[in-house]
């Protein structure tokens, strides 16, 4: 219904912002990793945000980009995971890292979320696992790269540069995609999945 909210910051708390727009002010819920980038008091901005209609009231939650809020719809539909829960979440891991833990099935990161036991860890690496688009972790500027060198480098290599690019030291990621079986069918994102899960014990 609100797909997302722009305008300046009227007010900050540690959960919550106030966006004036249209002369009126929306309370948008946001977590912490949204609060420490946010502009400051007067300054504009906007939310992407998930609307949400209960019988007692209606909340709204917002994000600095699309695919933050994808992670957290992601979240939500995780039997057992609301809105709140998603935000203590992602307000204890930044999306990208919820995202690497999801995929390397690192459920012992995911549990340090506040009110995150290791079944319900567990439980969001069963349903998220197979959502999770490599795609939107890697950065723009690296894709732009490896489009513009024109030439494969077979996807041991693009999944090396990849990891690089997703912040492991070439090192780590050399030794992690190293462990993995590559066949002839796998393709790069393969091989990032399997690579990750090496890298979540190292």
């Amino acid at each position: 219904m609100i797909s997302f909210v722009k305008g300046p910051i009227a007010e900050m708390t540690g959960d919550c912002v106030v966006i004036e727009c249209g002369n009126v002010g929306y309370e948008i819920f946001i977590p912490l990793s949204v609060f420490e980038k946010l502009p400051g008091v007067g300054r504009e901005v906007k939310l992407y945000t998930y609307f949400q209609v209960r019988e007692d009231a209606m909340c709204l939650y917002g994000f600095l980009s699309r695919q933050d809020l994808k992670m957290f719809k992601q979240l939500i539909s995780v039997n057992g995971i609301g809105p709140k829960g998603a935000l203590g979440i992602l307000s204890a891991m930044d999306p990208d890292d919820l995202k690497r833990a999801v995929i390397s099935g690192d459920a012992k990161a995911i549990s340090k979320a506040p009110g995150v036991g290791a079944k319900t860890a567990q439980r969001i690496i069963l349903d998220l696992k197979d959502k999770i688009d490599i795609e939107d972790m890697i950065p723009a500027a690296f894709k732009e790269a490896v489009n513009d060198m024109g030439k494969e480098t077979g996807v041991t290599g693009e999944a090396i540069d990849a990891l690089t690019a997703l912040g492991y030291s070439p090192a780590e990621a050399g030794r992690a995609v190293r462990q993995v079986e590559v066949t002839d069918t796998m393709s790069v994102e393969d091989v990032l999945k399997a690579s990750l899960k090496h890298l979540a014990f190292i």
